[in-house]
């Protein structure tokens, strides 16, 4: 696995989409303004949109190989130093049959960068991560930077800092608010919170004791899910069938597994026949331990509890649930492939080598 070098100040990012193209629609360009604003104000980064970024939905979802040479054009881009994408959405898959070859994989080995993004981005992390290099499951552009209200979520951008800082030995920490997700995001929107709750529950260790480490693997559980039965779209399970970058059970093997549900908010029914597709994989009895994200706007929290619950007594599975990441606010960032430490007995966790 190729780990990319540490984040510098100055820097420049590359703006990618690689699922949809919203970023380039008019009814957005008040959320382009705060990201080109936030970005040098709060990291110290430059920007710089890749060419096809900014074409807009129907462009980007007709011509899925201009999404993937912005891919590859950012990897070769001597000015890009950090690879972001804009937002998820559910076709990133497209870009496989133009990334998943021995050339990318040649641009990726001679020119690592960190990547980052999360949802339907998962996609492209495995297929990074078939190919070598260890990404970061990450806030989005869209999402977390260009958050509406006066400033981007404190934790959250605490977070992105521990990133660009490059920390080490960084304690995982329940955010003690969570946002609800927003219904408008107009332009009547700029400079309103989201409605705030307080954090009643904190991270739930549901099954296990003493100590686990293993290295982290995973992302949204309905973009994992699909890549094994597909669904959503009709040519998407003979291209997930074509590519395998699903891990094997091999690849799941002694890794503490990340899941989450996206803004779809599914169904208890829906969530178990998801984690049933995982569980005929054999993920669930080949990983050392699993962490779940808060389901969105805390929708069937008790039943979500319940069932990963049993899944993990029926595994023997160290699992603690309600961590601050994926399809909630706000969002912490978990490293591909780097080594995370549960203490059931002090119920703490920990990045062990941080992000670099």
């Amino acid at each position: 696995m190729i780990y990319p070098g540490k984040i510098k100040k100055g820097t420049t990012v590359g703006i990618v989409c690689l699922s949809s193209g919203v970023l380039g629609e008019p009814f957005v360009k008040h959320e382009v303004k705060l990201i080109e604003e936030r970005l040098p104000r709060d990291f110290g980064l430059k920007l710089k949109y890749m060419p096809n970024a900014l074409k807009g939905e129907e462009f980007l979802k007709n011509h899925p190989e201009k999404k993937a040479e912005d891919l590859k054009l950012a990897f070769l881009d001597e000015e890009v130093d950090i690879i972001w994408s804009a937002l998820g959405g559910d076709d990133t898959f497209r870009t496989l049959p133009y990334l998943m070859n021995d050339e990318f994989a040649e641009i990726i080995k001679k020119h690592p960068k960190p990547f980052l993004g999360f949802s339907d981005t998962t996609n492209n992390h495995l297929m990074l991560y078939q190919l070598g290099l260890a990404t970061f499951y990450a806030p989005s552009l869209l999402s977390d930077v260009a958050e509406l209200g006066p400033e981007i979520f404190t934790y959250t951008k605490d977070w992105l800092h521990k990133l660009f800082d490059s920390e080490k030995n960084i304690a995982i920490e329940s955010s003690p608010v969570w946002y609800e997700a927003r219904t408008s995001f107009d332009e009547s929107q700029l400079g309103v919170w989201r409605k705030e709750r307080k954090e009643e529950h904190g991270h739930e260790y549901l099954y296990g004791e003493g100590v686990v480490q293993g290295d982290l693997l995973g992302g949204c559980l309905e973009s994992l899910s699909e890549m094994i039965t597909g669904g959503r779209h009709p040519d998407q399970k003979e291209v997930y069938e074509k590519y395998q970058i699903f891990p094997t059970r091999e690849q799941w093997s002694g890794k503490i597994a990340f899941i989450e549900t996206s803004e779809e908010k599914p169904s208890p029914e829906k969530l178990k026949s998801m984690l049933a597709v995982l569980e005929d994989r054999g993920v669930f009895s080949a990983i050392r331990g699993l962490i779940i994200g808060k389901p969105q706007d805390e929708v069937y929290y008790r039943e979500y509890k319940e069932i990963y619950t049993a899944l993990a007594k029926k595994y023997n599975l160290p699992t603690v649930f309600n961590l601050n990441f994926g399809h909630t606010a706000p969002r912490i960032v978990l490293p591909y492939g780097k080594p995370i430490k549960i203490d059931f007995t002090k119920q703490e966790i920990l990045l062990v080598d941080g992000f670099f």
